[in-house]
Order: C-alpha cells, then structure tokens, then sequence
C-alpha cells in the first residue's frame, strides 16, 4: 500500500478547508472578493499519537477530528464571509466560551444524526415485523430506510442556495486534489479539466457505512427493541473504521479496473454534493492547498499565496 500522505479536505461557507499529515488551511473569499487563509499545525496526539495509527481505531478517530476540525473552521468561514475580522476569530477559537460553544453544538448534530439515520430507520423497519420473521428482511429494509433518509436529506438540501455554493466549493476541493495527485500545477485551467468526483469523499463513505452496517446488523440479528437500538449507537465506531479503511483501500488501488467497479456507486452518490465551481471557487482551493503544501514543504513558498494567519 502506498504510504504517500493523503491530502484532502471540506468545502465550507465561501471556502475550502484543505488538510495534511501535519497543516490544515482554510481559505475563505471575504465580502470584498479577497482570499483570506488560516492556516495552522495539527498537534496532539489524535494526529501524532501511535494508537492513532492502528487500522480500524484511526477510522473512528478520523470521523471524530473532521466533525470537530469542520466546526472549527466553518466558523472561521462563516466570520470571514459576513466580513468579520479573520484574526479575531483565530484568537477566540483558543478561548473557552467558543470552544464549549463548538463541543455543544458537534453533540447536538451528533445527536441528531444518531437519532435520525441510525434509531429512527429501527423504528420505522418495525413495520415489517409482522409481515416476516426474516432478520435477514428486517436489516434489509432497515438500510433501505437508511439510505433513503440519507439521500433525501442531502437532496433536500441542496435545493438551498447558499448550500448550492458550498457544493460548488465541495467541487472546486475535489478538482484541486484531484490536480495535485496527478502531479499537474495548481493553476485554474490545470483544475478545470479535472473530475468533480474523487475516491476519498465522505459522501462516497456514507454510502459505504450504510452497506457495512447492513452487514454488521445481519450478523448480529435483531434483539430485543431497547439492545436494538443500543446496538445501533455503540456500533457506529466501529462500522466508521471499518468504513474508513475500505475508503482507503478503494483511493490507493483506484487504478485497479475492478476496485473502480466496485466504488462506482460511491463515486456517482458524489453528483449529488458536487458542483462544477467557477474560476474564484478554484482560486480558493488552490490557495488552501498551496498553504498546506508549502507549511509541510512539498512545494516552495510563493509571495503569490495569499498572506497566511499562521497558528503555529
């Protein structure tokens, strides 16, 4: 397997937040059409530490520190689009408040996707109880549920404007990863000509957690409603690492023409959280990229970058 770092990211409001082994960026357009980037080193031992490393538990963790790292940097871009003072936020993220502020609100949607993608398809596959006392049936239609519930969240969604541009950025981040892993330069007609879809996107790993939860779920069988659902909850770790790993395994061999079979439905789930960015969505990504790539030395630093707020 290859052992070259990953580098990817998120889109996020008016920006791309992109990441490294050891930098993570944000890059955001402010109200007056200037790029403003973020940039800091991830530290702890969430990113350095051994266990952090072993196969299956860094799924978890990885699932984990993008919730946490996107609460953190959709609120520096959400400061910076509404014309807030970008080195203002970067200092009050290290306060308290913000971050009991940021930890309520990851349980709160943690919470929230719990109930609604995982307890809430039990409930509802209920329904079929009486008509068969298949367990095979009942996890069957409580994925079916699953999927729909996912699918029609995101399609919903998407019919918000403001959603439409952070899926134009969602493109923009993948073009621009897309570019780099092909060894082109970073520039915009470079990035154009890349696809939107890409082996590593989250998307593409919630349709990987619904089939490996199908799994998981048959094997164990239906107990009881109240370990049911408990079931349900302490599992989520571990179908997250499961997850994760073949996410990996399907980016390192993609080359492969039966792995591109087989994450094809992954990869078209991606149609419906990408759009094709314009020019100043792809200036945007390439400048939150090139400010990871040049903190972590895989390329020189430019006076062409946008000015960093470093956090080092």
């Amino acid at each position: 397997m290859s052992k070259t770092p990953f580098y990817g990211g998120q889109a996020v409001i008016e920006g791309v937040m992109m990441r490294g082994p050891h930098y993570m960026a944000v890059a955001v357009r402010d109200p007056a059409g200037q790029i403003v980037v973020h940039r800091e080193a991830l530290t702890g031992a969430i990113y350095h530490g051994r266990w952090a490393r072993w196969i299956f538990v860094r799924g978890a963790i990885a699932l984990w520190d993008t919730l946490a790292l996107g609460m953190r940097t959709l609120s520096f871009s959400a400061s910076v689009a509404m014309g807030g003072e970008a080195e203002k936020t970067a200092i009050e993220e290290s306060s308290s408040g913000f971050q009991q502020a940021i930890w309520g609100s990851m349980v709160i949607a943690l919470l929230a996707a719990t109930g609604l993608f995982f307890l809430l398809p039990v409930v509802l596959s209920g329904l079929v109880n009486h008509a068969t006392s298949s367990a095979f049936l009942r996890n069957l239609v409580e994925s079916i549920i699953r999927l729909v519930l996912i699918l029609g969240y995101v399609i919903a969604i998407s019919l918000l404007p403001d959603v439409k541009r952070v899926f134009g950025y969602h493109g923009a981040e993948h073009k621009t990863v897309n570019t780099f892993e092909a060894g082109q330069d970073l520039t915009v007609p470079n990035v154009r000509r890349f696809t939107l879809l890409h082996p590593r996107c989250g998307t593409t790993f919630l349709l990987m957690v619904v089939i490996i939860s199908f799994i998981v779920f048959t094997v164990i069988g239906r107990p009881a409603l109240p370990l049911l659902l408990i079931s349900r909850i302490v599992l989520i770790p571990v179908i997250a690492g499961v997850g994760y790993e073949f996410l990996r395994l399907g980016a390192t061999y993609y080359h492969v023409p039966l792995i591109r079979k087989l994450i094809a439905p992954g990869l078209a789930v991606q149609r419906l959280t990408t759009r094709e960015p314009d020019d100043s969505m792809i200036e945007t990504a390439i400048a939150a990229l090139k400010s990871v790539l040049e903190a972590e030395g895989v390329l020189p630093a430019t006076p062409d970058n946008p000015a960093t707020l470093s956090n080092t």
